[in-house]
């Protein structure tokens, strides 16, 4: 398993999103549009998990406000689930956010993906007031962890 840091223009990070997005559809149901204006922005600091050369899995942050950085798009491909990547790509997230002396992160995900909470609870992250565009959502939950 290797991890690249990269871009949102990376081409691997692009097919990952749209099957992410596919993915969600299920979940998000009416508010998926709402969702996506949030997501289809630029983001500098992406990382792409590969295994065998094929890209599994992914994540990105963005600075929130100074010294909050708040992460975006978590995916693993349902084939590579169950390996332990999501967890790697958290903690090579979290490395990266720490390099760049941010102090604490926070994401949002849906309360329809229980295992992505138990993740984010298995690292640290605990559940938060809904923040900003996701403080009136009902299908939201948001977290929030201090970083060392």
């Amino acid at each position: 398993m290797t991890f690249q840091r990269t871009t949102s223009d990376n081409a691997d990070f692009q097919f990952l999103t749209r099957e992410f997005d596919n993915y969600l559809i299920d979940i998000d149901g009416d508010e998926k549009d709402f969702f996506a204006q949030y997501n289809q922005i630029y983001l500098e600091h992406v990382v792409v998990c590969n295994t065998n050369g094929k890209a599994i899995g992914c994540g990105a942050f963005k600075e929130y406000e100074t010294h909050v950085a708040e992460l975006k798009r978590m995916f693993v491909l349902p084939e590579a689930r169950g390996n332990g990547i999501a967890s790697s790509l958290i903690t090579e997230l979290e490395s990266w956010i720490t390099e760049l002396k941010y102090t604490t992160c926070i994401l949002e995900t849906s309360n329809k993906l229980v295992n992505a909470i138990a993740l984010y609870t298995k690292f640290g992250y605990q559940v938060i007031q809904n923040y900003g565009q996701y403080a009136n959502v009902e299908s939201s939950i948001c977290m929030k962890k201090t970083l060392k």
